[in-house]
């Protein structure tokens, strides 16, 4: 068996997918930590990180083909579902569902790395951008949506 080492700049551009890819997940990670949510920086860095190294080390063990990247990122994403899930709070007596978005940015923070570590950082860098876009306008047109929807107070309706 042959084996055949990549060549130094071979390996830069792995570097740097991996450095991407952790950079990406964590600006997303920034944002859900500075609204105080379960998930924040660390958590989706190393999301991001991870699924860039898995998808890097199969195109660097095999010449990558399409059923080969498909379950690499099938076992990605399924693996991803179950951390996602973790974060996701059913409240009973609320009627409340809460972590959605958190488990949302998860799972993108894996599609985020996948992209880093198959080389289209470009596609990555742009995720990651609108992610911060939806994050930060999202909420602020949500909040507005929610205050124009909210009924007057019903009127005194005592004898005075």
């Amino acid at each position: 068996m042959l084996v055949v080492f990549p060549s130094e700049f071979d390996q830069f551009i792995f570097l740097a997918n991996l450095l991407f890819a952790t950079l990406f997940g964590g600006l997303i990670g920034l944002n859900r930590q500075l609204y105080n949510r379960p998930a924040g920086l660390r958590t989706h860095a190393l999301i991001s990180l991870s699924a860039a190294m898995a998808i890097s080390m199969i195109q660097q063990l095999h010449p990558i083909g399409a059923d080969a990247a498909s379950r690499v990122v099938q076992g990605a994403l399924t693996g991803i579902g179950f951390i996602g899930a973790g974060v996701i709070v059913h409240h009973e007596r609320k009627y409340r569902v809460e972590g959605l978005t958190t488990a949302a940015t998860i799972w993108l923070s894996a599609m985020i790395g996948l992209a880093c570590g198959a080389g289209q950082v470009l596609a990555a860098g742009i995720g990651m951008l609108l992610a911060l876009l939806i994050l930060s306008v999202g909420r602020y047109l949500e909040k507005k949506i929610e205050r124009s929807r909210r009924l007057p107070p019903p009127p005194n309706l005592t004898d005075d």
